[in-house]
């Protein structure tokens, strides 16, 4: 196996993915339940790995708030990380893989915190 090098790295690492989380029981109903069209979600998907992995710039926006409206809890977090990581050890390893699955580890922990912190503030978050 190879490490993550370019974009169609990053379209296979997000496609299979994303083709795993429609499919799992616990997460799918979610997901399938928020995105419409998934054409769009990939697209921005691939920029954004894209502009964190390769340092391409090719994502703008902020990908906290539309998750903030979904209602995920920390077990949906532990599916989303368990999903991801296999994903990306299935298809790669090095360097760039590792990140994207540290990265990736943070992100569900911020989200997970701050999606727990609106609930108990009793408020919904900015958006």
């Amino acid at each position: 196996m190879k490490d993550i090098e370019n974009i169609n790295d990053i379209q296979l690492m997000v496609n299979t993915f994303y083709d795993n989380v429609k499919v799992d029981p616990l997460i799918g109903p979610i997901f399938n339940g928020a995105i419409q069209d998934w054409g769009p979600h990939l697209n921005k998907m691939y920029g954004f790995w894209e502009t964190i992995l390769l340092d391409k710039h090719s994502y703008s926006g902020s990908p906290f708030p539309p998750h903030a409206k979904m209602p995920l809890e920390k077990i949906h977090f532990d599916r989303w990380m368990q999903l991801f990581e296999n994903t990306v050890d299935s298809l790669f390893t090095g360097e760039k893989a590792d990140e994207a699955k540290w990265r990736a580890g943070k992100m569900a922990e911020l989200f997970n915190y701050k999606i727990e912190y609106f609930r108990k503030a009793g408020h919904r978050p900015l958006l």
